[in-house]
């Protein structure tokens, strides 16, 4: 089980007062955007207010805008055929849909290009020398083209290429006809941190200011999907084009968007950025992970309903074999780290054979999840190992990729999210090199993830009008995450699994008036730990409507047993348990509530209850049929330190 560390990070100071009157605001939401860094007022009105308070930049404060759009009006003035290139990920769909849409309405002859995933992200030189065969005399890049160097060199005098991308550059750029990235050490545009999307909204801004004397605000619902599915701060530009992109998407005019939202079961509803990055953008990065990319930008150009129903229902049906082939490969590496010993890496890379390459960088990240660790999964094909990277706080995957640049055939990315090709027999020469890196940046406390609380509840202040007052928040996403609060030394009710497969947790919370409902997703393992007792919650809570009736529901992320017992067995008690109850051990599974069998271990029921919290992660009891029972004890020694309740109980007491 990985341990997490657990810190409320609240502290209710005076300046949080002093802060919500400047802003008509109470003092508990004031906190929070106090401890995100928001402690400027007219910062926090635009944080709060996006679609009103915050400004759009101008565009033309990036480097090589002019140049930009100088050579997109040519290309229209002189009809010549523009192909937009992008990439096959959320974003570089909503990028290329977005600009080649602005084109067509500025006149533009534009179609449009993006590789699969067999040919590998960014510019490909044999692909840009077919484009200029079939007669494209520009090529405008998005999402992607700031490290081509040498494929744009290889088009020189036969295609002009502008390159529109919001990824980090290397030490040179690429001689194109313009590049426009605000990650340019020479570009001054205030906000860095667009996404590729949110980078050709900047160009179509400047193009309809500069041809048509118009502002441009249109298409932002494929803004904001592209912008949440990137995974980018939401903060300052980015903000503003996800509220109101979010807000228009209920009764988008977007046709293919349209049926997107009904395929995923959201019709008529108010789209939160959740459900963009859980439930739309899979629907349409399966696209690109199983067939091509090119199928999502015909599904977002469509105008045609039926035509847009059949691509948006064969997404749906890509999205479930994604998952599955997914799940298929996360197997597989769990496999092969099951020889090593994960909690002493300092990375994991995991290789495999024809591994599927659309989903290596899902993989990668249920591998963090799981870990905790950097980790890069490597598809070998023909010779050639492609591999996606999911990074935690504090490890720099760009930077340090670069310091493994050596052992590469090419890399790009950000802080937490890279894509990389390395021979075969380079890869343990990479692990040496990652490792290397996470030496010299990592410490041990990096390795244990935190969950920080935003304060301490009681059940009775878990209320609608807190709800509607954490709204204020929204939309949440990087740099913004949905807040988490804990509830300490809980008693919950009626506890029971729910679902189709019994894979939920549900129990209640008697707070103020009313009860509470705690709802436990994939958790229905945590049951146990309500038979045994108090319990600790961390959760975010969400307003619930059933059969008419609102009411506040505890959306659970962790549960544990409680750390506030006063009392905690030493070794030599566990010990003594353990023997006792092989001792008195029968085919009837015994209870922990049983006042007999907690004299006849010759202890207290709550300290009967902590043993076999610690029994049970240690693998030598499991739960059966409402009781407990002893199971075989493993060949392998055991040690206590390897259970969690026994490391935190140890702690704790050491702490008093």
């Amino acid at each position: 089980m990985l341990r997490k560390k657990w810190l409320v990070v609240g502290d209710r100071e005076e300046e949080d007062v002093k802060y919500a009157a400047q802003l008509g605001i109470s003092p508990f939401l004031a906190g929070i955007l106090r401890r995100r860094n928001i402690c400027d007022v007219e910062q926090a009105k635009a944080f709060l207010r996006p679609e009103t308070e915050q400004e759009y930049y101008d565009p033309f404060l990036m480097r090589d805008m002019e140049r930009a759009v100088a050579r997109i009006r040519r290309a229209i003035e002189n009809s010549e055929r523009i192909i937009v290139y992008g990439d096959y990920d959320v974003d570089g769909i909503t990028s290329t849909t977005l600009l080649v849409r602005a084109l067509r309405r500025l006149g533009a002859e534009a179609d449009y290009y993006i590789p699969d995933r067999q040919e590998g992200y960014g510019l490909h030189t044999e692909s840009l020398n077919q484009l200029a065969d079939d007669g494209a005399k520009l090529v405008v890049t998005v999402d992607c083209g700031i490290a081509s160097i040498s494929e744009i060199e290889a088009l020189h005098g036969k295609l002009d290429i502008v390159v529109t991308d919001h990824h980090l550059p290397g030490e040179k750029l690429p001689e194109a006809a313009a590049v426009v990235d605000p990650h340019r050490t020479d570009c001054e545009y205030p906000f860095k941190d667009l996404a590729g999307v949110g980078v050709a909204f900047k160009l179509c801004q400047a193009l309809f200011r500069e041809l048509r004397n118009e502002s441009f605000e249109d298409d932002l619902e494929l803004v904001a999907l592209g912008t949440v599915a990137d995974i980018v701060p939401l903060l300052s530009e980015n903000r503003k084009l996800v509220k109101i992109g979010l807000s228009r998407m209920k009764d988008t005019k977007i046709e293919g968007l349209r049926q997107l939202i009904e395929a995923a079961g959201l019709s008529g509803q108010d789209i939160s950025s959740g459900q963009v990055g859980f439930m739309l953008a899979p629907r349409l990065n399966a696209a690109g992970r199983l067939e091509t990319a090119m199928r999502g930008v015909e599904l977002l150009l469509s105008e045609d309903g039926e035509k847009a129903l059949e691509i948006a229902q064969g997404l749906n049906q890509l999205n479930s074999e994604r998952q599955q082939v997914e799940a298929d490969i996360v197997e597989q590496a769990k496999e092969q780290l099951a020889s090593v010993d994960t909690a002493a890496a300092r990375t994991l890379v995991v290789v495999g054979e024809g591994w599927h390459p659309g989903v290596i960088g899902i993989v990668a990240s249920r591998l963090v999840e799981l870990y905790y660790r950097p980790t890069v999964v490597i598809n070998v094909q023909d010779g050639i190992g492609k591999g996606s990277c999911r990074s935690i706080p504090g490890f720099h995957l760009f930077d340090a990729l670069t310091a493994a640049k050596d052992s590469l055939v090419q890399f790009g990315g950000h802080e937490m999210a890279a894509g990389l090709t390395v021979l075969p027999e380079k890869i343990d020469d990479l692990r040496a090199a990652l490792d290397n890196y996470a030496a010299l940046h990592l410490n041990e406390e990096d390795y244990i993830p935190r969950l920080e609380l935003e304060a301490d509840l009681l059940p009775k202040d878990i209320t609608i009008e807190l709800v509607e007052d954490l709204a204020k928040l929204e939309p949440y996403g990087m740099a913004n995450p949905k807040p988490l609060f804990g509830s300490f030394d809980v008693r919950g009710f009626d506890a029971k699994t729910i679902g189709r497969e019994g894979q939920h947790l549900k129990f209640s919370l008697r707070g103020g008036a009313d009860s509470l409902e705690a709802i436990g997703w994939n958790m229905s393992e945590k049951l146990v730990l309500l038979y045994r007792g108090n319990v600790d919650m961390a959760y975010m809570p969400e307003i619930n409507e059933w059969n008419g009736k609102i009411s506040v529901q505890c959306k659970l992320k962790e549960l544990r047993s409680s750390r506030k017992r006063s009392v905690f067995p030493t070794r030599e008690i566990l010990g003594g348990i353990y023997l006792a109850l092989k001792k008195m051990q029968t085919e009837r599974p015994f209870s922990e509530n049983d006042k007999l069998l907690a004299g006849r271990c010759n202890t207290s029921p709550e300290i009967l209850q902590i043993a076999l919290q610690i029994f049970s992660e240690l693998g030598l009891v499991v739960c059966d049929g409402g009781g407990f029972r002893l199971v075989p004890q493993p060949k392998e020694k055991l040690r206590l330190e390897d259970s969690q309740t026994y490391r935190d109980g140890v702690s704790l007491q050491k702490q008093r």
